[in-house]
């Protein structure tokens, strides 16, 4: 099956990240969960977003490419929210990437000082009204660059495919699982 990284979102390696990361691995597939929060977690975007500040996203970005430091080159990044810009700037710049999800945004690839490698398939998840997603400033030109596949859910909510999260919707995370399961072992 597929060798995974998955960086998580502000709020850290909360319970839901961690049962995401392993429905991925009941259906075959390794995956690595690096920690740049230093097993910290937080109950509200808000307090997640003061962290993230606080530390600051040089030093995060930091410490999300120094704990995949080793792992081998091909791999499927996968990120949520704020773990998204990490798995985005790794597919942009590490040759042999297998792919790349982003769960609750991505930036254009310029954004992160490179452009996308041609052919590299990815996928974007998220939904139609979440406030944190820019669909037209972000995901479009991301999407015109590498040609990902992308999928918006009806709602409002941000984080909605984690159990637990006061964000979870059940139909929309159902299908959502559905379509990264599919991607990850077209892939691989």
């Amino acid at each position: 099956m597929t060798e995974i990284v998955l960086f998580h979102h502000a709020q850290g390696q909360t319970e839901g990240f961690i049962g995401f990361a392993d429905e991925l691995r009941a259906a075959g597939h390794t995956v690595h969960t690096p920690d740049y929060f230093d097993g910290r977690t937080f109950t509200s975007v808000e307090e997640a977003v003061g962290y993230r500040d606080e530390v600051g996203r040089e030093e995060l970005m930091r410490r999300a490419g120094a704990a995949v430091d080793g792992l081998p080159a091909e791999v499927l990044w996968m990120g949520m929210s704020l773990g998204a810009v990490f798995a985005q700037l790794e597919a942009q710049t590490r040759p042999g990437a297998l792919g790349a999800v982003f769960l609750y945004g991505v930036l254009p690839p310029e954004a992160l000082g490179s452009t996308w490698p041609a052919g590299l398939p990815a996928q974007v998840h998220g939904m139609v009204d979440d406030p944190w997603i820019d669909w037209d400033a972000e995901v479009a030109p991301f999407a015109e660059a590498s040609g990902a596949e992308v999928f918006r859910y009806p709602g409002t909510r941000h984080l909605f495919g984690e159990v637990g999260n006061v964000d979870y919707d059940s139909d929309a995370a159902g299908l959502l699982r559905e379509r990264v399961l599919a991607f990850a072992s077209r892939v691989g």
